[in-house]
């Protein structure tokens, strides 16, 4: 054979060669990807499916005391927040409620921006709002705090008492999510709360966590407008 023609032959069978290889590696690439896609497919329809919330679901919030009452506190609040924990730990609360009675309404509302997993125990803590259950693991989720992992938060639905099937079901599916992303927004674009714990007595912002003295003086001064 000619040498010329033995020059094209080789060379067409690099180019060949060179050809089968990159339509290799496309396949392989392509399966790759297929498989990628399948398995995100798998964990998405795996995942428990949540369920809308309505207007009425979004309008409510763990609170103490009379709706009617003539003054009321909110509190933008995060579990992993410690001068949320402190402030919580007081006991603050307590005694204004102890002293005014119905005269005030306590209102919780979440504002999880402190740590990484703030937002899912806020989404823990409208779970346990759904089974009534809204203090209870409040208090529990302020006493375990800085451990809110979400294998904590379940076991702590276990230890006050929540259906848990239920409670997972919830947690899982991002049930809440909304309503702890409503309550967030408010904060930060309705009343651009600069961090947590913040409050509003009958809508007026009263940033950082209020001495006893503080939040009483606020109250009676609200009172005695009649």
């Amino acid at each position: 054979m000619p040498k010329d023609n033995r020059k094209n032959l080789n060379t067409a069978r690099r180019v060949k060669s060179q050809a089968q290889k990159k339509t290799k590696w496309r396949t392989t690439g392509l399966l790759a990807l297929a498989g990628l896609l399948f398995i995100a497919l798998f964990f998405m329809l795996s995942r428990p499916q949540a369920k809308s919330l309505d207007a009425v679901r979004l309008a409510d919030n763990p609170s103490l005391g009379s709706a009617s009452a003539r003054v009321t506190i909110v509190e933008y609040a995060d579990f992993g927040c410690t001068s949320c924990r402190a402030w919580h730990n007081a006991g603050i609360l307590d005694q204004i409620r102890a002293l005014y009675g119905d005269k005030v309404q306590f209102v919780w509302k979440d504002f999880p921006v402190i740590t990484a997993q703030s937002p899912k125990a806020a989404e823990a803590g409208q779970c346990a709002f759904d089974q009534g259950k809204f203090w209870e693991y409040h208090d529990l989720l302020f006493a375990k705090a800085p451990a809110l992992g979400v294998s904590n938060l379940k076991d702590y639905a276990i230890q006050v008492g929540l259906d848990s099937t239920k409670f997972n079901q919830c947690l899982d599916s991002g049930q809440n999510q909304a309503k702890v992303d409503q309550s967030l927004n408010e904060a930060q674009r309705q009343y651009a709360f600069p961090g947590t714990p913040s409050f509003l007595v009958n809508g007026k912002k009263l940033i950082g966590p209020p001495s006893f003295e503080t939040l009483k003086s606020t109250i009676d001064a609200i009172l005695a407008e009649g």
